[in-house]
């Protein structure tokens, strides 16, 4: 009996573990964040090599995870000189790749151009630029960003840019390197902002929510007449740090019919991981500094650090189960209608447990099971509801 009962076990066992494999890989999976071609520039990489070990993903390592569309962040900080060109070189480095791996990537232009590449077996990227301060104030530059293949824009980083005011300088005006002087104090989208918000939506490009201030996202979805992405951001409720979202904030998306995509960054998962990580990279700053003086921007410096330092920095990471749970709350608020996955892999220190890298994505896939998702919510949250949201800004151009 025993015997039978052990055997019976083996098999369910396999049985559901086959069961998520299975789902995940027929999903159409979307990330719509990931930091690569900033994260292969600084420490002078190639994304078609083997990164194991140097990076959270790499060409071969989105295959392997089941990645069918990558949306790469495009992204420097608020200090960096002449960041329109700086947009470019990152373009340029993807299409570099894509031209090298012609039966692996492919740059696409629309859902449909995604849908064939991904038939054919091979991943449909995009890209997404992290910060409008990288238009430089000049709306032409927006429209020819969108044309070599950016689908959507956050409207700032950290730091607000002349039109639009962010979540970090609405939080901490006074903070270093994230100037608010612009807006003279103001709060929000200006005249240009709105401007800029409507030019996004005649395009068909995507205004991304993540990383603005309280009022710039009031006033976006006031101005938007398309359904907005929110690419990396979690719940405030569950880790109140300004790069969350208020329940109101996520109500406000799901009326609009948007996307809020989970953000893998630890210190956006668990409120206690902030304290964790200043008190290890305080201990390491020398290095941090010394890094920084050959040109390296802070935060690909702290992961140099991070990765050097493994077990110390593994030791502060939260549980996945805290992730699932900014997806539940989410989910409770808003319906399953409006959450997906945006890891900022290769732009975060670190992840919660077990998310080592791209490769660990199926166990989400496997944890959403657990929790009770049906293989239909599973395939919404893993690229469906992106998909939805895609094709309606692509709608009446």
């Amino acid at each position: 009996m025993k015997a039978v009962l052990w055997l019976s076990l083996c098999i369910s066992s396999v049985v559901n573990a086959q069961r998520f494999v299975t789902i995940h890989q027929k999903a159409k999976m979307v990330d719509t964040h990931n930091d690569l071609l900033t994260a292969v520039i600084e420490k002078n990489l190639l994304m078609d090599a083997d990164l194991r070990g140097k990076t959270h993903s790499d060409l071969n390592r989105f295959k392997e995870a089941g990645v069918d569309c990558q949306l790469f962040s495009v992204w420097c900080d608020g200090e960096k000189q002449h960041p329109y060109a700086w947009a470019n070189r990152e373009i340029d480095t993807l299409y570099a790749v894509a031209a090298r791996n012609p039966d692996k990537i492919t740059i696409v232009a629309n859902s449909k151009q995604a849908f064939k590449t991904i038939k054919a077996g091979k991943i449909a990227a995009m890209f997404g630029v992290e910060g409008g301060h990288m238009i430089e104030n000049d709306i032409n530059k927006l429209d020819s960003l969108y044309a070599r293949g950016v689908r959507y824009m956050t409207l700032t980083w950290n730091n607000s840019t002349n039109w639009a005011s962010s979540a970090m300088t609405e939080n901490m005006p006074a903070l270093k390197g994230t100037p608010n002087q612009s807006l003279d104090g103001k709060k929000g989208l200006t005249d240009f902002g709105v401007q800029v918000v409507q030019r996004m939506n005649q395009l068909g490009m995507l205004v991304d929510l993540s990383h603005v201030g309280e009022q710039t996202f009031w006033d976006a979805i006031k101005t938007t007449n398309k359904p907005v992405l929110v690419s990396h951001s979690n719940a405030y409720a569950l880790c109140p740090v300004f790069r969350n979202l208020k329940d109101a904030q996520i109500k406000a998306v799901a009326q609009n019919g948007g996307v809020i995509h989970l953000n893998f960054y630890s210190g956006f998962v668990d409120s206690g991981f902030k304290k964790r990580e200043i008190a290890f990279m305080a201990s390491h700053a020398k290095e941090i500094d010394s890094l920084k003086q050959t040109g390296m921007q802070q935060e690909y410096a702290m992961s140099i650090i991070t990765s050097k330092y493994q077990e110390e920095s593994n030791a502060l990471r939260p549980p996945l189960s805290a992730l699932l749970d900014h997806l539940d709350y989410i989910v409770k608020i808003a319906g399953v209608d409006h959450v997906g996955m945006g890891s900022d892999f290769d732009g975060i220190t670190s992840s919660p447990q077990q998310l080592d890298d791209v490769t660990n994505y199926p166990l989400i896939t496997k944890a959403l099971l657990e929790r009770g998702y049906s293989k239909k919510d599973i395939y919404k949250i893993m690229g469906g509801n992106f998909w939805r949201v895609l094709a309606a800004n692509e709608k009446n151009k």
